[in-house]
């Protein structure tokens, strides 16, 4: 007698009609690179000692510090913080870290991409990863517009993937590693290095000036009149620039233009 169980057959699962010799032999890389590189993770352990003499001397240059922040508007308001430069070059000092980013899936019908973002200790076996989509979109004075052009939709994907990854990099990096080196980047920043301080801000404004950007609208930006900036003005104009440079934000939303009022218009002594 048969079983009724026995007549009950696994569903059949979905695989690819070809598999080329090419992704045969990256799909066994791949794995024969995880396995390496655990290995040389264990055999060769991360010196904290030297990864702290790496992270204090690269915050220390001015090329790192400048590019350590960003800069843009949500919401009304500003948000600032570490910046993917920065997230990278920490990893780099701490070692024994593997991270990126991959398109698992593009839709061109729906307009989207799905991606995946990693960060991976590799030596503690501590992993980060997010999974997202990024629709081929970018915003526009006039609201959001569909992107089509294959290089826009490439450089879409990188910008928004870049964020996920540098989340990943921090989630996964000590605490005390990572707000260190933010303090060095102040330092480096606000310290003058080079041509005095008095010089940097000289050539700052000349810089911001080119973009059609007053004095008077970086003092109100910063708070402070130009004969009292210090290095601290100077470091938050630094990052203003190189956010503006790097497109994180546009120039009328750093320096929005004056609301004009029906007041502006009415004659002297009306």
């Amino acid at each position: 007698m048969t079983n009724a169980i026995d007549r009950i057959t696994a569903p059949a699962i979905p695989t690819p009609a070809h598999l080329g010799q090419a992704t045969a032999i990256e799909q066994s890389r791949a794995v024969a690179e995880v396995q390496a590189a655990v290995v040389a993770a264990k055999q060769m352990p991360r010196d904290i000692d030297r990864a702290l003499a790496d992270m204090r001397r690269s915050c220390g240059q001015p090329a790192l510090a400048s590019r350590a922040f960003f800069n843009f508007p949500r919401a009304g308001q500003t948000v600032s913080g570490p910046s993917i430069h920065l997230a990278r070059d920490l990893a780099r000092c701490w070692g024994n870290i593997q991270y990126g980013i991959a398109e698992l899936r593009r839709d061109d019908a729906a307009g989207i991409s799905e991606m995946q973002a990693f960060a991976w200790d590799v030596e503690t076996n501590t992993r980060s990863a997010s999974i997202f989509i990024v629709p081929h979109k970018k915003d526009t004075r006039g609201g959001a517009k569909d992107i089509t052009d294959l290089r826009d939709i490439y450089e879409n994907n990188a910008n928004q993937g870049a964020r996920r990854v540098r989340e990943a990099i921090f989630a996964i990096l000590p605490t005390w590693f990572t707000e260190e080196a933010q303090e060095l980047c102040q330092k480096t920043l606000a310290s003058p290095s080079g041509p005095d301080l008095a010089q940097k801000i000289g050539t700052a404004i000349k810089a911001f000036e080119r973009r059609g950007i007053t004095l008077e609208q970086l003092e109100q930006k910063v708070g402070v009149k130009r004969a009292d900036w210090t290095g601290e003005e100077f470091a938050q104009l630094d990052v203003l620039f190189g956010s503006l440079r790097r497109g994180d934000i546009s120039q009328d939303e750093a320096f929005p233009p004056a609301r004009v009022t029906a007041d502006d218009y009415a004659p002297a002594g009306a």
